[in-house]
């Protein structure tokens, strides 16, 4: 058993008949047969196991992904003793058709990266504990990964982005800006003081207005709460654009601003985040909508990018603990605060 700390707490290890019969699964190919790093990511931080194994040139070889969505609908939430319950019913057989899919054995693996931080401490732990299984089992490297910093590298498996680059990250359990400087470097300009845009938006149509009354003001609402949203979050953008630069953070032009998450799929928000790039000469690019909410890819890919400058490998697992909060990068939010920037008011003709 993991003996985690008391923020994390304690999970138990998948019985062995159930892992080593899934590991037996795969005890062909006696030897690599594959000359490019290849990673196999697993995420379970919320409620989306994922996997999927990916190449060193960013080719995606295989993936799979169960989505506890309609699930949780019909509770009216993610009930965490019930996300993980679902996690362990399905990992074995999501991350089996990974692997399938890629035609790839656990032995020709590089490493194996998995989430464990942040994220909910169940959902984290089913993760955790399957792939220590897999890691001891073919004495694979292991790569623990940041979920929130595997989404901001996401763009650079889809686009040529270099450091540094502004992003913003955005879903119904986060919103943050952040100035990627590398890929562990992170500098966190800023974070949503109370709850998520994607929460609140979730939460704004629950609000109690009687079902007579809402027929005739439901579009109304919705499209001002969607134009706050977009203003706001826009504003807030611009000024850290401008930081930045005042800085010498970013470069004065051309530089690159990335949006990410399950909210960034909003093109309401999105045309309002190219009015400020437009304004202040930036490049705003998104990864396509299934690589912006959760998936196994994009932990996988920054497995690569770690395999790649040799950070955070590592070869004893023992005492490894998953960690439900943790903080993105070096916090210097009070700093741009401090800086009182006038942010140029701009027409948002959206």
């Amino acid at each position: 058993m993991l003996i985690l700390n008391k923020t994390a707490g304690v999970f138990s290890k998948p019985s062995k008949s159930k892992v080593y019969g899934f590991l037996r699964t795969f005890n062909f190919h006696p030897e690599p047969q594959f000359l490019h790093k290849l990673v196999l990511g697993i995420e379970t931080s919320c409620d989306d196991t994922a996997a999927a194994v990916v190449d060193e040139t960013g080719k995606v070889l295989g993936e799979a992904i169960h989505s506890q969505t309609e699930v949780h609908l019909k509770t009216g939430g993610i009930i965490p003793p019930v996300a993980q319950q679902l996690h362990r019913e399905n990992i074995e057989r999501i991350v089996q058709e990974a692997l399938s899919a890629s035609r790839i054995s656990p032995r020709e693996l590089s490493a194996i990266a998995t989430t464990i931080k942040p994220g909910l401490a169940l959902s984290l732990g089913v993760g955790l504990s399957f792939s220590v299984q897999l890691v001891k089992q073919f004495k694979k490297p292991f790569i623990p990964i940041h979920h929130m910093e595997a989404h901001a590298l996401t763009i650079r498996l889809t686009n040529k982005v270099e450091f540094p680059f502004l992003v913003l990250l955005i879903s119904g359990g986060h919103c943050l800006l952040a100035l990627v400087r590398g890929v562990s470097d992170f500098l966190l300009l800023g974070k949503s003081l109370d709850i998520a845009p994607g929460d609140m938006l979730d939460k704004e149509k629950e609000e109690g207005i009687e079902k007579g009354q809402i027929l005739s003001s439901a579009a109304d609402i919705a499209a001002a709460v969607q134009h706050t949203t977009a203003c706001h979050v826009a504003k807030r953008t611009h000024r850290a654009i401008l930081f930045c630069k005042q800085r010498d953070l970013l470069p004065h032009s051309n530089a690159v601003v990335v949006v990410s998450g399950g909210v960034a799929s909003n093109l309401y928000i999105r045309r309002a985040l190219e009015i400020v790039a437009n304004a202040t000469q930036c490049t705003l690019l998104c990864p396509p909508p299934r690589l912006c909410t959760d998936n196994g890819i994009m932990i996988a890919w920054n497995g690569i990018e770690r395999l790649r400058v040799g950070l955070g490998i590592l070869h004893d697992t023992d005492g490894i603990r998953y960690e439900p909060k943790c903080p993105l990068g070096v916090d210097i939010s009070k700093e741009v605060e401090e800086a009182a920037i006038k942010v140029p008011s701009l027409k948002m003709k959206i």
